[in-house]
C-alpha cells in the first residue's frame, strides 16, 4: 500500500451517520479512502490518508457532519511508518524480551496512543488490532523491546490517555515466555492461533 504522510480515523456511533459523513469528507478534498465500513457494536469506521492539508480538511468535514455521532477520532499529520504498516496487518517479531499491551475502548485512541509510543521510544510494534469483530469496538496494540523502553512506552501512552480522560488497560510482561511470544508473533486471535508443545511436556 502506498505510504501517505497523514492519516485520520473517524468512528461513528451509527452506520447511517457514518456513511453520510464519509461521503461528505470524501468530496471535500483529494484524499485516499484506505478503508471504511461497519465494525463491532454497529459502529462505522472510516480511515483516510493523503497529504497533511487534504486529510485535515476532510477530517474536519467528517467531524462537522458527524457531530455528536462521532464517538472517537484521530488526525495524525506525520504518521510513524510502523503504525501505517500495522494498519494494513503488518506484524513484527518480538524484540528484547519484554512486551507492553495497551487495550482501549476505541480504535482511534489506541492508534493515537501507539503513535506516541513509537515516536517517543525505540520499541517495536508487534501487532495492532483495530475494528476487529472479536474486540467489541476495542483497540489493542502490543509493543516489544528492552524492559526500560517498554515500560517508558506504556507509561507514556497511559499518561497521555489519562490526560484525555480515556480509559485504558495496560500491562508490561518483563520477560515473555517463548511460547507466548511465538503466539503473539503469529496472531493474538484464539481462532487463528496454532498450538505449541512445550519442552518436557508429557504426551
Amino acid at each position: 500500500m502506498k505510504r501517505y504522510p497523514a492519516i485520520a480515523t473517524l468512528e461513528f456511533r451509527d452506520i447511517t451517520v457514518g456513511m453520510h459523513a464519509t461521503d461528505a469528507l470524501l468530496k471535500k478534498a483529494p484524499i485516499s479512502l484506505l478503508k471504511c465500513g461497519v465494525i463491532s457494536q454497529g459502529r462505522y469506521l472510516s480511515l483516510i490518508a493523503g497529504s497533511t492539508a487534504s486529510v485535515q480538511e476532510s477530517y474536519e468535514e467528517g467531524l462537522f457532519w458527524g457531530k455528536d455521532g462521532v464517538i472517537d477520532h484521530v488526525f495524525l499529520p506525520d504518521v510513524a511508518d510502523p503504525l501505517y504498516e500495522a494498519v494494513f496487518g503488518h506484524r513484527a517479531a518480538c524484540q528484547g524480551g519484554a512486551i507492553g499491551i495497551i487495550e482501549t475502548q476505541t480504535s482511534s485512541c489506541n492508534i493515537l496512543a501507539t503513535e506516541r509510543m513509537l515516536k517517543g521510544t525505540p520499541v517495536t510494534l508487534v501487532e495492532l488490532r483495530i475494528a476487529d469483530s472479536l474486540l467489541h469496538g476495542k483497540g489493542v496494540s502490543i509493543v516489544s523491546g528492552e524492559l526500560y523502553d517498554v515500560e517508558a512506552a506504556v507509561e507514556m501512552a497511559v499518561d497521555f490517555l489519562a490526560a484525555k480522560q480515556r480509559p485504558v488497560l495496560h500491562k508490561v510482561i518483563t520477560q515473555t515466555h517463548e511460547a507466548l511470544a511465538a503466539q503473539i508473533e503469529w496472531n493474538t486471535s484464539f481462532g487463528d492461533a496454532a498450538s505449541t508443545n512445550l519442552h518436557g511436556e508429557l504426551p
